[in-house]
């Protein structure tokens, strides 16, 4: 398992460089507009040398990228790549009889030499007196000395790899349609896993050889395709359908088997995600919301996929994208395409049996989608995201769990001391679409497009100095505001601050670390005094003094140490529900003057013991700091 998030890191690393291929694909469309007519004749020869010239150095940019993303953006890394690219480039081309031109799995190969050996020694120490070449500044002398005898080998064994390359475009081209649908169906599994970008690399960069105008050989069907290609984009074509017809059909398929107070939510959430997907082709938000709720459903989607690019394939269709096949990239590169507008009724067609098919299997099956009686929790809260993002830092453990942070399109991509801190229920009620764990410590948590502002957001509270206190859910049940509370004293929060839990079980456990500072005679509230000095109340249920401790059974004693999700109280809910006048139970800070700022939950169904359902940030205590 610790493989597969090495492979994940390494799948995440490969992406960084292709952000800029989307530009590359716009210049060389707006190369093609008339600019004679318009008196700009020579705009058309700078913006086709634009895009030109992106594609030339895409073996140098995913050098660069692959170590960065590896380390993390340590720019020594990215240094030596860079070198290395230089170096290999000068002696390869100088001392050859055929000429070797770089190609993007050298710059791969490079990049993770550079990576890793940043890894190995960013602490390097050399005696004192030469110590400044250690650390990160030893990386690229060290990377240089490598890459210099990797290129004289390469000199002598670069041609038969080139060649292998081109034999290798032609063998996978023999597999015809059965290949492609074979590759549509991995690509689609590796999705769950992150790892899909591992097989797209090697055929969207690595596999088949085609020589321009120029003499320019270049390599995959991505680079083949805007160089001119007629025969590239079998790889790239047949993934327009699902992503800008089939995954919105499974959008609205949710959003119609959704119950009817619950649809006006699903849909704003859901007409987003399939925009999403229609317009860039970003689907994980869509598709995370059946993944884990059906598997089998998905391996269908997945199976229908590969089916679809074997159609397109087999009727000579041909499309490329830059990024990720949405409706922008569709329009940018159809002037390269052949036959690509096809795609469209092949499309409308696609998105039609999808829909009939998720329609029928989310009801016949009843797969609880979000909006169902048993949905999965997805909200719309990007307002909400600075609040929400030290909820989602307690949910993966806390500050001192993290060994790395990463976020790529749609998910978080994390290093953890121990995935087994991971409160899987607080994260998906706080947004999250799936969580997924690679072993040795590999996490990822879908946000979708929201995720990199959530890092950005938990990255600003770890370097804040502000002392916060976490709260977890003292209660299973449904978490509602303290204005909900049938009480106008804790309702207009005259005995504190903080929110209330409709319980469905008879247990209560501590919300967090402190001592018991008072048990009620009649068992119904108690005290606890946190460490920091914040004094929480848990009332169970309105009106429930006058049971004078009948159905109350306490497990704790005043004076009494605590843990979060430690055993309180015990009560017959039935009983307590039918003497009382509500068994709304509020949690509530009765010193509300020590908290300078406070974060909640959605209010929504809850574990007992689930974490991050409050947050509260505490004054300081020698005044001043910024405030949040």
């Amino acid at each position: 398992m610790k493989l597969i998030g090495n492979l994940q890191q390494f799948g995440r690393a490969l992406m960084l460089p292709m952000i800029i291929l989307p530009a590359a694909a716009v210049f060389l469309s707006l190369a093609t507009l008339p600019w004679g007519a318009w008196g700009m004749a020579p705009m058309a020869g700078h913006l086709q040398k634009a895009g030109d010239i992106l594609f030339y150095v895409l073996p140098f940019l995913f050098a660069v990228g692959v170590a960065l993303g590896i380390t993390g953006n340590a720019g020594a890394a990215g240094m030596a790549a860079l070198a290395g690219m230089f170096i290999y480039t000068a002696i390869t081309g100088s001392f050859s009889a055929l000429e070797i031109q770089p190609t993007v799995l050298i710059g791969v190969l490079i990049g993770i030499t550079a990576g890793y050996s940043y890894e190995q020694f960013k602490e390097f120490k050399l005696p004192e007196y030469i110590q400044f070449f250690g650390g990160p500044r030893f990386v690229p002398l060290f990377v240089s000395f490598l890459t210099v005898a990797f290129s004289i080998i390469m000199v002598e064994i670069a041609p038969s790899i080139q060649d292998g390359m081109a034999k290798l475009g032609d063998a996978v081209s023999m597999a015809g349609g059965f290949g492609v649908f074979l590759y549509g169906f991995i690509y689609r599994i590796l999705v769950v896993f992150g790892l899909h970008h591992l097989v797209s690399h090697a055929f969207w960069f690595q596999v088949g050889a085609y020589e321009t105008a120029g003499g320019t050989i270049v390599y995959g069907d991505l680079p083949r395709f805007f160089a001119g290609d007629p025969t590239a984009g079998a790889f790239m074509g047949g993934m327009y359908p699902t992503t800008m017809f089939a995954l919105p059909a499974i959008a609205l398929a949710i959003i119609q088997e959704a119950r009817e107070d619950l649809k006006p939510k699903i849909r704003k959430t859901f007409l987003s995600a399939a925009m999403a997907s229609f317009l860039t082709g970003v689907t994980e938000p869509v598709e995370f919301a059946f993944m884990f709720v059906a598997p089998y459903l998905f391996v269908i989607h997945a199976a229908l996929s590969g089916i679809v690019m074997w159609v397109t394939y087999a009727m000579g269709i041909r499309h490329g994208f830059s990024f990720s096949g949405g409706a922008f990239d569709f329009l940018i590169n159809l002037h390269l395409s052949t036959k690509g507008w096809l795609l469209i009724p092949i499309g409308i067609v696609t998105g039609i049996v999808y829909y009939v098919l998720f329609r029928w299997a989310i009801r016949r099956f009843r797969i609880p989608t979000p909006g169902r009686e048993e949905g999965s929790q997805l909200d719309d809260w990007a307002g909400d995201i600075p609040y929400r993002a030290p909820l989602i830092l307690q949910a993966i453990g806390g500050k001192d769990n993290i060994i790395q942070m990463e976020a790529c399109i749609t998910r978080l991509r994390l290093k953890l001391a121990n995935d087994k801190l991971l409160d899987i229920n607080a994260l998906r009620g706080l947004g999250a679409a799936g969580v997924i764990r690679l072993g040795g410590g590999n996490v990822q948590v879908v946000f979708g497009t929201f995720s990199e502002l959530i890092r950005e957001e938990m990255v600003k509270a770890l370097k804040r100095d502000l002392t916060r206190v976490q709260f977890s859910s003292p209660v299973q049940g449904r978490m509602i505001p303290l204005d909900e509370v049938p009480d106008q004293i804790f309702a207009a929060r005259i005995v504190g601050q903080g929110v209330a839990f409709m319980p469905e079980r008879g247990e209560v456990v501590s919300p967090v670390k402190g001592e018991v500072i008072h048990l009620h005679a009649s068992r119904h509230a108690i005290g606890i005094r946190t460490p920091e000095g914040l004094e929480v109340l848990l009332h169970i249920g309105i009106d429930t003094s006058l049971l004078k401790g009948e159905g109350f059974t306490a497990y704790v004693r005043e004076g009494d140490q605590v843990a979060p999700g430690q055993l309180l109280v015990r009560f017959d809910m039935m009983y307590v529900k039918s003497a009382s006048a509500s068994l709304a139970t509020p949690m509530v800070i009765t010193n509300p003057e020590k908290v300078r700022s406070w974060s909640y939950a959605p209010f929504k169904g809850v574990k007992k013991g689930q974490a991050s359902v409050m947050s509260v940030v505490l004054e300081e205590r020698n005044g001043g700091g910024e405030k949040p």
